[in-house]
């Protein structure tokens, strides 16, 4: 796809908004089971959506926290090759969030805990800055040269491939 030209195409906005929100809670649940997984008997959504499991009060809620920020983090990877665009992740990353915030709300009402805020905006934070760095770091990647020279051996001086008209 050439980045110059955009085409509104609210199809594919929408598949990678869900697509992204599908890694990160893929990622989030991977890290939940492994850090808080490990330290309590059942793991239930409620360490996903519930505002009172973010505590640093406790190892299990510092667990659940560390879950949260390498979630963040890991979401800033899917970007790269989910929105390929550095002026695009502020944006996706804040939609991620903010529909995390209404799944939230819907599954334990709204977060009183300034822990849950913090942890979300350092989070919303981390993705989209991390998210814009490495993709920056591809875009600005050097194109070399010497595959453009093949590609136009191959082409011809009209630059069509052999065919004169």
């Amino acid at each position: 796809m050439f980045y110059g030209a955009m085409v509104w195409d609210p199809w594919l906005i929408v598949s990678q908004i869900v697509c992204l929100q599908c890694l990160y809670y893929l990622s989030l649940g991977v890290a939940m089971a492994l850090l808080v997984g490990t330290r309590v008997p059942r793991l239930t959504l409620l360490y996903l959506f519930d505002f009172s499991t973010l505590t640093p009060r406790t190892p299990t809620g510092w667990c659940a926290i560390a879950s949260f920020l390498l979630a963040a983090v890991t979401g800033a990877g899917f970007m790269l090759y989910v929105i390929e665009r550095a002026k695009k992740c502020l944006d996706f990353a804040a939609t991620l969030y903010i529909i995390h915030l209404f799944i939230c709300i819907v599954y334990g009402g709204w977060p009183a805990s300034v822990t849950w805020w913090v942890l979300n905006i350092t989070g919303l934070a981390t993705m989209a800055l991390l998210g814009e760095y490495l993709c920056i770091r591809r875009e600005l990647k050097e194109i070399p040269i010497s595959r453009l020279r093949a590609s136009r051996r191959c082409q011809g001086p009209q630059g069509q491939l052999g065919d004169k008209f």
